[in-house]
């Protein structure tokens, strides 16, 4: 299968197929609102205001699978998102990323980009330590390993990058900016 075939729900519970965005750049992050990463949204909205024109789309889903830091409901969280952040691009329906429940699409990217550590920094050794005591063998399994991991898709649907929550946002930016 390729990225176009997968589809998500979105917050008016209809079905949205991915190859709605075939063609552009497509970030696709798992969020959540009361993550240490949560600012997180102020860059991604930023980046879409900038380059939503020039074929970026950004695909929010959040997630509540990481320590309940997403509790609300659909609608709670559309209006936390566009309240505190002005949030304009698509907000899909709150769904897991990991197990038996994730969506397929998530099954999907994490086999395109599996997860190739946090990098460096204070955000990143407190995530290796935090996991370490979740999962002494997370290094080796392509799951999400937090709230804010981003996915980036070439315009021919391509799986190009995955982001970590402790990337700098101004590299993704940088990829995003090089693929439009």
């Amino acid at each position: 299968m390729n990225l176009y075939e997968y589809s998500v729900t979105n917050t008016a519970g209809e079905e949205v197929s991915l190859n709605t965005y075939a063609g552009k750049v497509l970030l696709i992050v798992n969020t959540a609102t009361g993550c240490g990463f949560t600012p997180q949204y102020q860059d991604l909205e930023e980046m879409y205001e900038q380059y939503h024109d020039r074929g970026l789309e950004i695909l929010d889903i959040p997630c509540n699978q990481f320590a309940g830091q997403t509790p609300g409901t659909d609608e709670e969280i559309h209006q936390f998102c566009t309240l505190h952040y002005n949030t304009q691009f698509p907000q899909m329906k709150k769904s897991d990323v990991n197990g038996e429940n994730a969506l397929p699409l998530y099954a999907y990217l994490k086999n395109q980009k599996g997860f190739e550590g946090f990098g460096k920094g204070a955000k990143a050794l407190a995530m290796r330590a935090m996991l370490k005591s979740i999962d002494k063998d997370y290094k080796n399994n392509p799951d999400i390993k937090w709230n804010f991991t981003k996915f980036v898709a070439d315009r021919n649907g391509s799986i190009v990058a995955r982001f970590e929550p402790t990337a700098d946002m101004q590299e993704v930016k940088a990829l995003v900016a090089s693929l439009l």
